[in-house]
């Protein structure tokens, strides 16, 4: 795929991953739609690339909705990356008892309903366009995480919400093969993003030195250029990619 002169939708695009995607896919010429919930920040950024920002609901059908109807405006859509999230913490019996079910609930809305509602609705239109050399029409990346496979005391939703991210990246893949339409996923390790840097220097410090090699946080610019190799390698589909430094998570 060549990036310049497309349209692609970052959902989270507004800080962290998503913002470093953003603005990589802008620099190599994509015309950008930020998707969040972030209403000042993403507009801001959106301006700054050239691009356009629409504020988003990722679990919000009609929020969905509204992000590709401005994409498809804008252009030829070729590329959805999906970077929107929450990580709660909770245990599932802690001190306070049980573990409250509203968050759980919510967590899997956001980061598996959100994500799927984006898929469907951005392949959908994808599917409509006039196929690329090679026959594609285009190409989705979405982010789970190591937690999928190694979750900590605390992530039962996370896990759990990212788990499912993953479990759906091949059957997706395959449903969308007929349409020339990849699906990937990235689970990222790491990573300093917003969330991250909240946290004391000391943990931050702690964490970046558990990754084998390099032993460092991620950063939003290792995981866009990840993101630029997918959509310009048509070979991988249907697969999910740990950026994770070769790290393996410790129960805490």
């Amino acid at each position: 795929m060549d990036i310049k002169g497309k349209v692609f939708i970052v959902t989270g695009g507004a800080s962290g991953l998503g913002e470093g995607t953003a603005r990589m896919l802008a620099a190599e010429g994509a015309k950008v739609v930020i998707a969040d919930m972030q209403a000042d920040k993403g507009d801001a950024i959106a301006r700054e690339i050239g691009g356009a920002f629409v504020k988003c609901d990722v679990s919000q059908e009609a929020d969905g909705q509204a992000v590709v109807a401005k994409a498809v405006s804008l252009g030829k859509l070729m590329g959805l990356v999906n970077c929107a999230g929450i990580a709660p913490a909770e245990k599932t019996v802690g001190k306070n008892g049980a573990h409250n079910l509203g968050v759980f609930t919510k967590t899997i809305m956001v980061n598996l309903v959100g994500s799927f509602n984006m898929i469907r609705l951005a392949a959908d239109a994808m599917g409509k366009n006039e196929p690329e050399a090679t026959g594609e029409r285009g190409c989705i990346v979405s982010t789970a995480s190591v937690a999928a496979y190694d979750g900590q005391i605390g992530q039962a939703a996370y896990s759990a919400s990212k788990g499912g991210v993953v479990g759906m990246t091949l059957p997706i893949a395959r449903d969308l093969a007929r349409s020339g339409i990849r699906n990937m996923t990235i689970a990222p390790g790491i990573f300093g993003t917003p969330m991250m840097f909240g946290m004391p220097k000391e943990v931050q410090d702690s964490l970046a030195a558990a990754v084998p090699f390099p032993s460092r946080l991620g950063t939003p610019q290792d995981y866009a250029r990840l993101v630029k190799h997918i959509f310009e390698n048509d070979m991988l589909n249907g697969e999910v990619i740990r950026l994770d430094g070769a790290i393996r998570l410790a129960p805490r």
